[in-house]
Order: C-alpha cells, then structure tokens, then sequence
C-alpha cells in the first residue's frame, strides 16, 4: 500500500523525470515527497558509503498531478533489488535508520 512514510518512485511527464524518496502526501492537487532524482541516487550513496561529506541529499518537492505519470513502491521485482535494498547493501545502515523515519517522518539526517 502506497501511504505516507513509503518509500516510492515518482515518474514525471513534461519533463521526463524519475524520483526515489519518501512520501509526505498523496492528494488529489498532487504528491509531496523527501527525494532526489533518480540520475543522482548513485552518487549520494557513493558519497556516503565512502564517508564523504554529504553535497547531495533529499529536497522536499511538490508536484501537481497532471504532471505524474507513475507513482511506484520502492519494492525488489525478481532478482532486481530494490532502491532501498541497493542503500542498505552499500551504505550498510537502512534508509528508514539513517532518515531516522521512524521518529521524524520525512526528515533527513545523517547517522549520528
């Protein structure tokens, strides 16, 4: 079920864009999600599994509906893994752990 606090994949239309992030809100106006576009997602896990300091992260974004053309969970298909299962596995602490979901939905920090 897609709620908030899910882990999505937001598909765009004029412009073509895709987005991995949290929801914060579905309404019938559009979707606010925590998230980065898709084309940056390696590269803020690289930069923190690497203990970089961070120079990407998630932005709160509003979008209209008209300009969505597919909202999916964040879920493994087959033997693809999910986004979520790809942070864990290369940054070795969960999303949900390191953007502390749990005790503040939709926010963002790093690991203390």
């Amino acid at each position: 079920m897609i709620e908030p606090g899910s882990l999505i994949l937001v598909h765009l239309a004029n412009p073509t864009e895709k987005f991995w992030g949290v929801l914060v809100s579905l309404e019938a106006v559009g979707v606010v999600f925590r998230g980065l576009s898709l084309d940056t997602f390696e590269d803020w896990v690289t930069e923190l599994a690497r203990g970089e300091p961070a120079s990407l992260g998630l932005a709160t974004v509003f979008v209209p509906l008209f300009r969505i053309e597919r909202i999916f969970l964040d879920e493994q298909v087959g033997a693809v893994e999910s986004y979520r299962q790809r942070f864990e596995r290369r940054v070795g602490v969960s999303v949900e752990r390191y953007l502390d979901l749990a005790a503040h939905a939709g926010s963002e920090h790093g690991p203390s």
